[in-house]
């Protein structure tokens, strides 16, 4: 998702006018210098090609209506101190987020031809957008120059903003089997979903297993090739990647079919009474690839799921808050039993049986969780539920270390690292997303 701004100009008339023009150029550099795309209205429409007067402000609002649907944000830029009443008529009716930039003065130019007022001005500014209930975002200092360092961070999050809530407004998630009934703490409510615009399709494990044999071979085959490059499949007969390859396929065809961008499966226990497998390489694969995929029916964290992908524009996963580490009370366990990324995996993974269902159903049950080291670093966690008719949830910062969690851990487990953290955990789930080293790769 390429994020498109809209840039606004602001201005305040015994101002200088001349750092307009500079505001412009450098606004666009920086924008384009992140990656982003840019709509900025004709200069020759209103003095200096900035907004100060109601008049100027009509016409930048009729600029963002006639590319409406276009743009995903809009930077408020502040050359000086900016006059908030073309702001409040260009501004009125938007509906995605704002960032408001302004300029810092500089200690040798302060004198009447250069000084700019702007940090005056963004008091002023957010006041009256805080009236107006307009949604407004900060950069991180007051005053930042769009080419400095800081702006190009703030530029960088304000995208995932963006991103999140043009993404979150609509979406539909697909509920792939029945909640297993054991699991009371994934129960969700589809109306107060629905109020917020979040459509549950939900899809009988029926309807999945008459459709896995009828997969279409050529493309079992593409997806078996796909999957076997994705793990080491080691001693495990061929029929076991064929039932997960053919799970894959079906997934796939659902989620084209009812235009899902995002699902939540009951992965146990039919898959593995039925086909001997369990999808989590499947969902690590779905979740590489941007269609976030939680198991157990967790419809509520696919939701905390997506909010995060969006956010960070990287894959993620959704783990269980597992074990306390020893007696550190900074630290605990995180762990799924393999539905993890390849992006956020520090190697190639390979695929085991899972053990809980090896010792319910037999050996040879629950081929398909795919196991490996989880990468380190900062890490951002978050949960989701409905209660009482409302959608609730938290997030929160730490990190995923490298300590030792134990010889024969199975599945996916890694040490998550926060001051206080029983306080921060206290619900069952979490999800994981922008892990700050891949970031920098």
């Amino acid at each position: 998702m390429k994020v498109t701004f809209a840039l606004y100009f602001g201005n305040r008339g015994f101002f200088p006018g001349e750092s307009i023009a500079t505001a412009r150029k450098e606004m666009i550099e920086a924008v384009e210098k992140a990656g982003f795309n840019y709509l900025c209205m004709d200069e020759s429409l209103t003095r200096y090609g900035a907004v100060e007067t109601i008049k100027e402000g009509a016409r930048f609002a009729e600029f963002l209506e006639a590319h409406k649907g276009e743009y995903d944000g809009i930077i408020l830029c502040m050359p000086n101190f900016s006059d908030e009443n073309g702001a409040s008529v260009a501004l009125k009716d938007v509906n995605v987020p704002v960032l408001v930039q302004a300029y810092p003065d500089e200690l040798d130019k302060m004198d009447f031809s250069h000084r700019r007022d702007a940090f005056c001005g963004k008091i002023a500014m957010c006041n009256v957008l805080r009236q107006l209930k307009i949604p407004y975002t900060l950069t991180t200092k007051i005053c930042e120059s769009p080419l400095s360092k800081e702006f190009a961070e703030d530029l960088r999050l304000f995208a995932g903003t963006c991103r999140a809530v043009k993404g979150l407004k609509q979406f539909n998630i697909g509920a792939i089997g029945a909640r297993t009934t054991a699991f009371k703490t994934v129960r969700c409510d589809e109306i107060a979903m629905a109020n917020h615009r979040v459509n549950i399709e939900t899809i009988d494990l029926s309807y999945v297993f008459r459709k896995m044999d009828e997969v279409n071979a050529d493309k079992l085959a593409q997806k078996k090739e796909q999957y076997a490059s994705l793990s080491d499949f080691g001693k495990y007969p061929p029929e076991k990647l064929d039932n997960i390859a053919r799970l894959g396929v079906v997934i796939d065809e659902i989620i084209e079919d009812f235009d899902l961008q995002a699902i939540a499966i009951r992965c146990w226990d039919e898959l593995q009474k039925k086909y001997g497998i369990a999808p989590c390489l499947i969902l690590g694969e779905l979740n590489e690839r941007g269609i976030v995929a939680a198991c157990e029916l967790d419809v509520n964290n696919a939701v905390m799921m997506r909010a995060l992908y969006l956010a960070a524009d990287c894959p993620v996963m959704l783990l269980d808050v597992n074990n306390n580490y020893g007696d550190a009370d900074d630290k605990c366990i995180f762990f799924h039993c393999g539905p993890v990324p390849q992006t956020l995996m520090a190697e190639r993974g390979h695929i085991e049986e899972h053990l809980m269902f090896k010792k319910s159903y037999g050996e040879g049950s629950g081929v398909g969780i795919n196991k490996g080291k989880l990468i380190t670093g900062d890490v951002t966690i978050g949960s989701f539920k409905t209660e009482n008719g409302k959608m609730c949830s938290f997030v929160a910062e730490g990190k995923l270390t490298d300590d030792y969690v134990g010889d024969g851990f199975f599945g996916c487990g890694t040490v998550f690292q926060k001051e206080n953290v029983e306080n921060t955990v206290c619900l069952r789930r979490a999800v994981s997303a922008r892990i700050k080293v891949v970031l920098t790769a």
